[in-house]
């Protein structure tokens, strides 16, 4: 009998389009001779949808329709197990259970990669792909990233963090602080978004309220760094668990501006809206950099890996400073844009394996669990009596 693998994606957030985008990758990939695969499309309300139409990438141009041929379903715990159930309507509607053995989320961005959804399979006790609540939370909060790693003696560029109330509520101090403590060039960013969203360089006092506006109408929290200008972006893989880990080869993105963009990523830099999600941008895979720092970065991705406790496959982005050869963690990406797939065919990891790998990691990380008591003997209930009086007549043993 073969594994269900419940495929998660889209949902609530603003990169909700690129999840399908990966999601669909992924559900080709994974091996059908070992898995079942059932697609669960989050909708952006939050109701949830399957059906064979969301294979194939094409029926998504036209949303209402393709959610037409789909049916809506509810996952819940039942008979100490996991199931998507259907909910049809009408007299003769027959009731339709379908049991997940494992569930796969690829999902970008807040209220979903953020930990929320890991933290709804954990509730359902469903074994998952990926990093757990809170890794998945560390990775998506970039200014909490960065202080973990600060504190693990990793290195990463000087950062302050700024509030939207803060910022209205004293515009002159807050603009004070970040002359003083960062300096121009700098870089402006919601603390919660990926796939660059919400991202200015600002080379002025007088470019710098226009930026924060931006990356605040993403979040209500945002990181001001500083600009490395002789910048050369590097980005490594990671797989496997915090007990072991191995790296992927480095790439270098190539970017059309000073900063890589949403469009360079998703787009290829193209104006005809055709995407391939990460696979669509331009890249040098292997990076052109030499073997020491292609080791050192990829020893600092394991170490960043196993410093944030992440689980399965990240994507880990680097700034490389090319007038010191100084090399800085940017960000992390708790489940990265096309799983970044790429990166580990190109270490002799075909998709298909890399897949079998990510599911073996959610159920390696079950067993362990099932390992860890949740209860003790003890029963403090036994001697409680409210009567009729509700709280205020309680008598404690």
């Amino acid at each position: 009998m073969k594994t269900n693998v419940a495929v998660f994606f889209g949902c609530r957030s603003v990169e909700h389009e690129v999840s399908i985008i990966s999601a669909v990758q992924a559900m080709h990939a994974i091996d059908r001779d070992k898995y079942d695969v059932t697609p669960v499309y989050v909708a952006k309300s939050g109701e949830m949808y399957t059906g064979d139409a969301l294979f194939t990438i094409e029926e998504y141009r036209d949303l209402p329709q393709l959610l037409k041929k789909c049916d809506k379903v509810v996952l819940m715990r039942e008979d100490d197990k996991v199931v998507l159930s259907f909910l049809k309507t009408g007299i003769f509607a027959k009731k339709q259970k379908v049991q997940i053995d494992v569930a796969f989320p690829i999902v970008h961005g807040t209220n979903c990669e953020d930990g929320t959804i890991a933290g709804f399979f954990e509730f359902l006790n469903l074994p998952y792909v990926g990093c757990d609540v809170l890794s998945a939370a560390v990775g998506m909060d970039k200014a909490v990233f960065k202080d973990v790693l600060k504190n693990a003696g990793l290195p990463v560029l000087d950062y302050i963090c700024i509030r939207a109330r803060e910022y209205a509520a004293n515009k002159a101090d807050a603009v004070k602080r970040i002359t003083e403590k960062i300096g121009f060039p700098l870089i402006v960013k919601p603390v919660n978004l990926g796939s660059s969203v919400g991202i200015s360089k600002v080379d002025s006092p007088e470019a710098l309220d226009e930026a924060v506006g931006l990356a605040f109408s993403f979040a209500d929290k945002i990181l001001i760094e500083h600009a490395v200008t002789a910048i050369r972006e590097i980005n490594c893989s990671v797989l496997g668990n915090p007990d072991s880990c191995i790296a992927s080869v480095c790439e270098e993105p190539v970017m059309s501006d000073e900063i890589l963009s949403y469009k360079d990523k998703y787009m290829g830099g193209s104006k005809s809206g055709a995407s391939k999600g990460m696979a669509s941008l331009g890249r040098k895979i292997p990076a052109d950099i030499d073997d020491a720092k292609a080791e050192e970065i990829k020893k600092l991705s394991c170490e960043i890996f196993k410093a944030v406790g992440a689980c399965g496959v990240v994507r880990i982005d680097f700034i490389l400073d090319t007038d010191t050869d100084a090399v800085y963690a940017n960000e992390i990406n708790t489940i990265p844009g096309s799983l970044a797939f790429y990166l580990w065919d190109a270490a002799n990891i075909p998709y298909k394996e890399l897949c079998d790998r990510l599911i073996d990691l959610a159920f390696a990380r079950q067993r362990s669990r099932e390992n860890i008591s949740y209860t003790i003997d003890t029963n403090i209930l036994s001697g409680v009596s409210f009567g009729t009086k509700g709280a205020k007549g309680a008598k404690m043993p």
